[in-house]
């Protein structure tokens, strides 16, 4: 005969949080130790950290601080608040909170906080139960953990948004230079996105800047939108059929890519020179070498672009 599984209110198991089911938990590490990756000991009650008290702070394998914060209800702001605060003034590796009823946005925050910081976050679900007629027993299975895909989809995110601050930076240094040569760009503000540009007089038509790690790229990009394939072709055919006088006048060759089977069309140059990812102090010549790049691209094209007919 298999029994069935009976869940029991909390409180009449543990009629107080913190002289009962601290208490218990203190005596009962071991309960904890199961269902995580490593194992606390040398656990000490109402521990000071500043002006409040944790309830249960810990060692790991290594000797390096948990603290433990328990909660028999929903969980809230207020004890989110208290597990960072806790594990910064202890200097803590780890925190791990306990709740019976663990809201969604907590799961979120402690996921985020395991991807987005050097610490670990453990939020355990707290449940007693019995079989029949057996004593309460306590049932704890864990709800966020940190893991090794967290770590990385954590350390993607830093790069990206590192990203996005030095392209803006970039950003703001070309175009801070491009105004004192064109007013091309004049009135264009710095993103963080790969890309930025400026209409080149017809709807559709963009004089772009793009910025990779290592290399820059100046270009006219042809995308009158949705359901204009077609026309998006002619306009960048009655640009190719003066390739070599365009690129006469740019004193270089360019790219030209129709692009078949995709909508848009672009025209372009792209230098090995550096990018953003290079030294920030070589940025200055990158910048004066793709403006000039720009400057020659919209000499050689704009003549060509007032004739098309659209």
């Amino acid at each position: 005969m298999i029994g069935k599984i009976e869940r029991l209110p909390l409180r009449s198991v543990w009629k107080h949080e913190a002289n009962d089911f601290t208490v218990w938990l203190e005596d009962n590490l071991e309960e904890l130790n199961d269902i995580l990756d490593f194992n606390l000991s040398n656990v000490e009650r109402e521990k000071a950290a500043g002006d409040f008290s944790v309830d249960l702070v810990a060692e790991d394998d290594s000797g390096s601080t948990v603290v433990i914060e328990n909660q028999l209800e929903k969980s809230n702001h207020d004890h989110l608040g208290k597990i960072i605060t806790y594990l910064t003034c202890l200097e803590a590796r780890a925190a791990i909170w306990i709740v019976s009823d663990p809201r969604p946005e907590h799961v979120a925050a402690i996921s985020w906080l395991n991807e987005s910081t050097s610490a670990s976050f453990y939020l355990i679900k707290v449940e007693a139960v019995k079989i029949g007629e057996s004593d309460p027993a306590p049932l704890l299975t864990p709800i966020v953990a940190p893991s090794e895909e967290g770590r990385k989809i954590g350390e993607t995110k830093k790069e990206r948004a590192e990203r996005y601050v030095i392209r803006r930076r970039f950003w703001q240094q070309l175009l801070d230079y491009a105004r004192t040569k064109t007013k091309l760009h004049a009135n264009i503000s710095p993103s963080g996105y790969g890309w930025i540009g400026t209409g080149a007089g017809i709807s559709g038509l963009a004089y772009n800047y793009t910025v990779k790690k290592h290399e820059t790229i100046v270009e006219i990009y042809i995308d009158r939108g949705k359901d204009n394939d077609e026309e998006n072709k002619r306009i960048f055919d009655e640009l190719a059929q003066n390739k070599e006088a365009i690129e006469a006048v740019f004193s270089e060759p360019l790219v030209w890519q129709r692009l078949d089977g995709k909508r848009a069309c672009r025209i372009k140059k792209e230098y090995a020179t550096g990018g953003y990812r290079d030294d920030e102090k070589r940025w200055p010549a990158i910048h004066e070498g793709i403006v000039d790049a720009m400057i020659r691209l919209e000499k050689a094209l704009s003549p060509y672009i007032k004739q098309l007919s659209v």
